[in-house]
């Protein structure tokens, strides 16, 4: 009895052992798989293949564009013309590093400025396609000490809060010390200990300001328990293969990101608001963006219902055609023809990203050496569509 008892027991801990070891491996398989997921490039589907035609005759048009606007090989950035994810034109030219002498590739990252705001508005709504978030919710449920109790993630987006920008509120004396440099958590904690008043009622008019994307960025780290450069990182830059894009970090970047410079080559140097991230902060390239765009417009990145939502203007209490919605401009013309964009301008470094959904096109221009004829790309949409663009209009826009 005694010898059945014992190899009953041993019989029960090798179950056990077996059970485990099953249990492990199913877990292993799990992390494995999990892992797998997070690592796949998303294969974005491309729209019917261009004819050698219509490329031929697109490109000719958009070279005299980009020859008129930058003779005898002055700009000093990159630029990308695509429809239907494949590249009609693109052009790298000028100076990454001007002490170094190093030459504008199609793999330089420059600061795309508030470009980056696009790329936190995705993250934003995608966590809400994910539950994780809801569009109405109070930030004050987030996070805990941001001190105006009315404001949602969706006015934040739309640009309807009332906060003051940071950028100001921060210069007046007893507020910050100009020496220090600045952090999000920093403006969160300014906003909910000294006083700072709404600039007007939250969601009674549009007002852009940096402040919003600024709490996004702290929305987003709350939500996923990452921070944002691995937040961005996990959600976006990896599964859409942007393998030239980057949050910045000042103490990890600040001597190797690529500078940016005034007209004559003057470097910029940076200052104590450049640790923030959100509203800015995000290096990429003309292609990158153009997988970023196509990820965008696809139901397999981005929930189709939220993207429309997104293009809903926000921003008309007076008639007009100028308009933002959910991180994005827009212009809606009385004819039904709608424009998507995003302008940045940070330092040095300016930014066009324009995104025509109904003609599967995206046009995108980067500088590190001002230079406002980067916002005329737009008038090239007018050789897609029905945009009341010209493409010899001398308009000057920021």
């Amino acid at each position: 009895m005694i010898f059945i008892k014992k190899a009953n027991i041993l019989q029960i801990l090798l179950l056990l052992l077996v059970l485990s070891s099953c249990n492990q491996k199913n877990s292993s398989d799990k992390e494995t798989s999990e892992k797998a997921k997070n690592d796949t490039i998303l294969q974005i589907k491309q729209g019917p293949e261009l004819t050698s035609a219509y490329i031929a005759s697109k490109s000719k048009s958009i070279e005299h564009f980009y020859n008129k606007n930058w003779p005898n090989k002055t700009a000093n950035g990159g630029f990308l013309v695509a429809k239907n994810g494949q590249i009609i034109f693109e052009k790298y030219e000028g100076l990454a590093n001007y002490k170094e002498k190093s030459e504008m590739t199609s793999t330089t990252p420059l600061h795309v400025a508030s470009v980056s705001k696009v790329m936190t508005a995705t993250v934003v709504l995608k966590l809400i396609s994910e539950n994780k978030l809801e569009l109405d919710q109070k930030v004050n449920t987030i996070l805990k000490e941001f001190p105006y109790p009315d404001v949602t993630v969706r006015t934040l987006l739309n640009h309807r809060t009332g906060l003051r920008n940071y950028a100001y509120f921060t210069e007046k004396k007893g507020i910050w010390d100009r020496h220090k440099i600045l952090t999000n958590q920093d403006i969160l904690t300014i906003m909910a200990t000294k006083g700072i008043d709404l600039e007007f009622r939250t969601d009674s008019r549009f007002s852009y300001c940096n402040t919003n994307y600024a709490m996004l960025a702290l929305i987003i780290e709350k939500v996923t328990g990452l921070t944002y450069k691995n937040a961005m990182t996990k959600m976006v830059f990896k599964p859409l293969g942007m393998t030239n894009t980057f949050v910045f970090e000042y103490e990890k970047d600040k001597l190797t990101a690529t500078p940016s410079y005034k007209r004559n080559f003057a470097k910029v140097n940076l200052d104590y608001l450049d640790a923030v991230y959100g509203d800015k902060n995000i290096y990429s390239t003309p292609r990158d963006l153009l997988k970023f765009d196509m990820g965008r417009n696809s139901s397999a990145f981005l929930d189709s219902k939220l993207l429309k939502e997104s293009n809903v203007p926000y921003s008309n209490e007076y008639k007009g055609t100028k308009n933002y919605g959910l991180g994005i401009r827009m212009i809606n013309w009385p004819t039904g023809k709608n424009f998507y964009f995003h302008n940045g301008w940070w330092h040095g470094n300016t930014a066009a990203f324009i995104t025509l959904p109904d003609e599967s096109v995206t046009i995108i221009s980067l500088s590190n050496k001002y230079d406002k004829k980067v916002y005329k790309v737009k008038n090239l949409a007018a050789l897609f569509g029905d945009y009341p663009f010209k493409l010899s209009d001398d308009e000057k826009e920021e």
